[in-house]
């Protein structure tokens, strides 16, 4: 499975990191868009509600795990959180999934599970993990 992926993802980040001053880990481009910190806050919500998909569905199809996303970073305040501290959340969680993943049994990987807030749709959890990635990686790009 891509759990070896999301390994190299989560070393290659975290050597790219270091490389970002404070200044830009919080800058704000509008009051409405998220800094660095905050979509890597981001980052860190989402990998918490995928640790719940990745365990819930193994033991419990089409429960429906879903979160809003902007609600989240607000309640969490990233922005004044110390950015080390965001970093080490986001390598641990990450590093977590790793774990969780890679211990799926293979028959396991076609249960499904809903991630839709209105009408219900169905995924497998081969597709939401490969999804987490992908999504993982749009949002790096924006730090």
């Amino acid at each position: 499975m891509n759990y070896q992926i999301l390994k190299n993802i989560v070393n290659e980040e975290l050597q790219r990191f270091v490389n970002i001053s404070e200044e830009e880990w919080s800058a704000k481009i509008s009051p409405d868009k998220w800094s660095k910190k905050e979509i890597l806050g981001h980052l860190c919500d989402s990998a918490l509600s995928n640790i719940r998909r990745f365990v819930i569905t193994q033991y419990k199809e089409n429960e429906n795990i879903v979160y809003d996303q902007n609600f989240w970073v607000k309640a969490q305040n990233y922005q004044i959180v110390p950015t080390s501290d965001i970093i080490n959340l986001w390598k641990f969680l990450n590093l977590q999934i790793v774990n969780v993943v890679e211990n799926i049994a293979d028959e396991d990987l076609q249960r499904t599970c809903d991630m839709t807030k209105t009408e219900t749709k169905i995924f497998t959890l081969e597709y939401i993990i490969n999804d987490y990635i992908d999504h993982l990686q749009h949002h790096l790009k924006a730090i």
